[in-house]
C-alpha cells in the first residue's frame, strides 16, 4: 500500500492526544468536531423542511452541481430529489418513480451535466437530467449470464470514468462491478462475492480517483472495513484498511477522500457511525464524530464513534467552501446535517 514513513508508537500516542476534538471554551459556544486542522461545527437546523410537504425517508446521497446547488436523493416517492442552496433553502424538488433510490452520481461538464440514479427496488440504473428527465435506463445485465432473474441485480452505486465508461456496483446483489460504455452497452465485469482480496462482501460504493495522473477505481467493501483500489480494467492494486469503520461510498474532494461510516463492525450496533477523512497517502487525518485516528507505525488502530452526532450516516457531500453535508439512512427521517469547516 502507499504509506508514509514509519511513525513511532509514542509519537502516535502523543499525536492522538493532541488531536482530541476541540471544545470551545466560551459558555454556550458550539463544539468543534474533527482533528489535525480539519475541524467543523454543526449548523443547527440546516435544511429542515415541512415534512408534510417535503418528507424524506432514507436520505441516501447528495451531490453539488456546477451552479452550487445541492441535490439530495431520498427513497421517499413524494419527492425523490430535494434541491437546496448552501444556506439550506429548498429551491425545487422532483421525482416520484424511484422507491429504491439509493445511489446518486453527478457526471459530465457544464451544460452536459447529468445524474445517474440506482434503484435497489426496481433493479435498474437511470441516467437523468438535473431536473429529472430520464434519458435512458439500464436493466439487469442478464446478458452476462450471471443472473437468472432481474431481481437478483440490486445496484447501489455508479461512477463515470474520463472516457465516459460507467461502472455499476451490484452492492446489494451478487457483488459484481459492471462496466458499460457511455451509451449503456455492457463491456465487461469483475469482482463478485468471494473470500479473496479481489472479491467483495458488500461492494456498496464506487468512485473514480483522479488525484494521480492515472485514474483508478475505488470500491467499498463495507463489512470488511476497507476500500479496494483497482485499475480501470479491474485489476486489484491495493487495499486501504479502515478498522472499526464500515464505510459507505468513497468521495474525492481536492486531495482528500471522505466517507460516511454507517456503523461499527457490529451489525446490531445502531448509533455508532461517524465521518472519516483520508489524505492523499491513504492515512486517516480526521473523524467527524469519531475517535482521533491513531497509527502504530503504519497500522491504523480501530476507530469508533466518540460523539453521538449520527445514527447511520450514509454519504458525504463536500461543497466548494469545504463544508460537509451528511445524509443519513434509517435515522428517524432526519434531513441532512451540515458541518461548517472551521480549520
Amino acid at each position: 500500500m502507499n504509506r508514509r514513513t514509519f511513525i513511532a508508537q509514542s509519537t502516535a500516542a502523543a499525536t492522538a492526544l493532541a488531536a482530541t476534538p476541540v471544545i470551545n471554551a466560551f459558555a454556550g459556544a458550539d463544539p468543534l468536531y474533527g482533528h489535525n486542522g480539519m475541524t467543523y461545527k454543526q449548523v443547527n437546523g440546516w435544511g429542515v423542511l415541512d415534512n408534510g410537504k417535503y418528507p424524506v425517508n432514507d436520505c441516501h446521497e447528495m451531490v453539488q452541481d456546477r451552479r452550487g446547488r445541492l441535490l439530495l436523493l431520498t427513497n421517499e416517492t413524494r419527492n425523490n430529489v430535494l434541491v437546496y442552496n448552501t444556506s439550506g433553502k429548498l429551491l425545487t424538488s422532483w421525482g416520484h418513480d424511484f422507491p429504491g433510490a439509493h445511489g446518486l452520481t453527478l457526471a459530465g461538464e457544464g451544460r452536459d451535466e447529468f445524474l445517474l440514479i440506482t434503484d435497489t427496488a426496481r433493479h435498474q440504473v437511470y441516467k437523468t437530467t438535473l431536473d429529472g428527465k430520464v434519458l435512458w435506463t439500464l436493466d439487469a445485465p442478464l446478458e452476462s449470464e450471471l443472473y437468472d432473474k432481474a431481481e437478483s441485480f440490486i445496484p447501489t452505486e455508479t461512477a463515470v470514468a474520463p472516457n465516459g465508461d460507467i461502472y455499476v456496483a451490484d452492492g446489494y446483489g451478487r457483488q459484481y462491478i459492471f462496466v458499460y460504455d457511455a451509451q449503456g452497452k455492457l463491456k465487461s465485469w469483475f469482482g463478485g462475492k468471494g473470500e479473496g482480496d479481489q472479491y467483495f462482501e458488500t461492494a456498496h460504493g464506487v468512485c473514480i480517483d483522479h488525484r494521480t495522473d492515472t485514474p483508478t477505481l475505488l470500491v467499498t467493501d463495507r463489512p470488511r472495513q476497507c476500500f479496494k483500489r483497482f485499475t480501470l480494467a479491474g485489476e486489484l492494486i491495493e487495499i486501504i484498511a479502515l478498522p472499526g469503520a464500515c464505510v459507505c461510498r468513497p468521495v474525492i474532494h481536492g486531495t482528500h477522500l471522505y466517507s460516511a461510516v454507517l456503523r461499527s463492525p457490529d451489525m446490531d450496533t445502531a448509533g455508532s457511525g461517524f465521518v472519516t477523512i483520508l489524505d492523499e497517502n491513504n492515512r486517516v487525518v480526521s473523524n467527524i464524530g469519531g475517535t482521533p485516528p491513531v497509527y502504530t507505525g503504519d497500522e491504523l488502530q480501530p476507530m469508533a464513534q466518540q460523539s453521538s452526532l449520527f445514527v447511520h450516516p450514509h454519504d458525504v457531500c463536500v461543497d466548494r467552501d469545504e463544508n460537509v453535508y451528511v445524509p443519513q439512512w434509517a435515522s428517524g427521517k432526519v434531513y441532512p446535517y451540515k458541518f461548517e469547516r472551521v480549520s
